[in-house]
């Protein structure tokens, strides 16, 4: 059995696993258990009730975060003539076209999110093996495949969560920092649970929202309870 820390023993004595926190009470909790010496990423892990196997449930999109997520997110831009220098003033980190698609071959992995243009997703779509198992392949699900590269390039920069159900109908996401504290955390997770409930699959059976839970980077879970959200 892997030992536990110390640091790790007393933040999760502020936890009761066996109890499903209302959200806003669950939001402080989860901050308070900050133990790291960095600013830990605060995850939240939602259970749907959805079958990922079928096409029509397959529940993916983005959602911009009305307090961001507190980290720098590197962006590159598949984009020529006109729609380069968009993303360029929007403050893409790298754009390019064939010469970026070489530098990521070669081994060029510096950056968070790939936009492109669709035009340009021939080149982006020979990277599948590389980008694909890194969650990176834009899509136009995400509006990361879009001819509006400024602005996806200033939302992604702004911060946005990224959602996408695994195989288990588990939809996990980062949405912010420790140091947000609760009200922030709790501003955020109601803009990804808006943005869930706006997709759910009309086949959907039962439950859509099933059971959640928040957790930091190096601390314990802290559940939450979901049916006051369910038509959030």
């Amino acid at each position: 059995m892997a030992k536990v820390g110390k640091r790790y023993k007393q933040a999760a004595e502020k936890v009761n696993v066996d109890e499903l926190y209302p959200v806003s009470e669950a939001c402080q909790i989860v901050c308070s258990t900050a133990s790291a010496k960095f600013d830990e990423s605060v995850d939240v892990a939602i259970h749907l009730g959805v079958d990922p196997r079928k096409a029509d449930q397959n529940v993916r999109g983005s959602v911009a975060l009305p307090n961001g997520l507190g980290k720098d997110v590197r962006v590159v831009v598949f984009a020529k003539g006109d729609k380069a220098k968009e993303a360029l003033d929007a403050g893409a980190d790298k754009v390019g076209a064939e010469d970026l698609a070489e530098e990521i071959q070669g081994g060029f992995m510096d950056f968070d999110s790939v936009v492109a243009t669709p035009d340009m997703m021939a080149q982006v779509g020979k990277l599948g093996k590389v980008l694909g198992p890194r969650g990176l392949m834009p899509s136009p699900k995400v509006g990361t495949v879009t001819f509006d590269v400024g602005e996806a390039v200033k939302g992604i920069k702004a911060g946005r969560a990224e959602y996408r159900v695994e195989k288990a109908g588990i939809v996990h996401a980062s949405i912010g920092k420790a140091s947000f504290g609760g009200e922030k955390i709790e501003q955020n997770l109601s803009a990804l649970i808006s943005a869930l409930n706006k997709v759910k699959p009309s086949t959907s059976k039962g439950f859509y929202l099933k059971s959640a839970a928040l957790s930091l980077t190096m601390g314990p879970v802290v559940k939450f309870d979901v049916a006051p959200l369910r038509t959030m």
